[in-house]
């Protein structure tokens, strides 16, 4: 009698672990064949590119339009692929990123689905060089064609006119990939432009207004410098602040003497990383840390980057306005 219950025993387990990897194969075969039929899939690398695209697609039935990280994740410096972005990469047509180098993860894609169409939305936008005094993370140059093999500051959607240029040439990509739709799409990235052109407008006036009196800016991130750059304003140094980053009393020092040297009375940083250092700032040196959006995290809302911005360029308004 144990003898034969020991035996159901084993029968039973490994009919369960056959089912089991049977519909594990089943489950990957189906992810493969894409989400719809006839559809040309779109994934995005992360958030300012997947609202850009979301606004190019709207309207359309020839996209299904889906994000390969999640919207609160934020920069993809030190992002690691997991099993499941594999699948989504696995059915995809076209995959558009940042470009820039931000995306370090290209490399194992490029190798993983040599097939793949790999876009990067900055291409041909003239991204800045690290900021000076940065000390923090470097982007490692992409498999893909793109650039001169310099590293560069990848944040270019910080700069409202490079992310209307970047919105541009994802209309273009995607254009390609779905002809049949093509003038939807243009009309669309026509559409969003303009709305972009709008915040550009408004921190154009706000440029000539702070010419009058050129301030020199600190910066805890370096998408600020972007920042800095379209307002005219000159960001003489830069610690750059995030999750993984460990400042030493060196450093500190550093950014004190390099903030009283310059007569620097504004600091910009991200509030998520920034704000510990913000207060030792304001405390030592009597400056003021206004906390801008890097808009890489929010919701999908169509309107969200355009959103952020407005918030960004109303804080920066209430800095140089006394």
């Amino acid at each position: 009698m144990g003898k034969n219950k020991y035996l159901f025993v084993c029968w039973m387990l490994l009919a369960i672990t056959l089912a089991g990897g049977i519909f594990t194969k089943i489950y990957l075969k189906l992810e493969e064949r894409g989400g719809e039929e006839g559809k040309v899939q779109v994934v995005t690398s992360f958030y300012p590119i997947y609202i850009a695209a979301k606004n190019i697609v709207d309207g359309s039935g020839g996209v299904v339009l889906e994000n390969l990280s999640e919207p609160q994740t934020g920069c993809m410096h030190d992002y690691q692929l997991t099993p499941q972005d594999m699948v989504i990469l696995s059915k995809a047509d076209l995959f558009l990123v940042n470009g820039g180098g931000i995306e370090s993860f290209l490399a194992d894609v490029g190798k993983s689905y040599p097939g793949l169409a790999i876009r990067p939305a900055t291409e041909g936008l003239g991204l800045l060089e690290e900021p000076a005094g940065d000390a923090g993370h470097s982007h490692k140059e992409e498999e893909i064609p793109e650039g001169d093999g310099k590293t560069e500051n990848a944040h270019g959607w910080m700069d409202t006119r490079i992310y209307a240029g970047m919105v541009r040439n994802i209309a273009d990509y995607i254009s390609a990939a779905d002809k049949e739709n093509e003038a939807l799409y243009q009309e669309n990235a026509k559409v969003y432009c303009e709305k972009i052109e709008r915040l550009s407008k408004q921190i154009e006036e706000l440029n000539k207004e702070f010419k009058e009196g050129i301030s020199n800016v600190v910066i805890f991130h370096e998408a600020f410098a972007y920042v800095a750059a379209q307002y005219g304003l000159d960001a003489v140094y830069c610690l750059n602040l995030d999750e993984e980053r460990q400042v030493s009393a060196g450093e500190v020092a550093d950014l004190l003497e390099e903030i009283s040297k310059n007569h620097v009375s504004v600091v910009f940083a991200e509030e998520l990383y920034g704000k510990d250092m913000g207060k030792t700032a304001e405390q030592e040196t009597g400056c003021k840390v206004y906390y801008l959006d890097t808009l890489v995290r929010g919701d999908y809302g169509k309107d969200s980057y355009l959103d952020a911005m407005q918030n960004n360029i109303d804080i920066i308004k209430k800095a140089f306005r006394k």
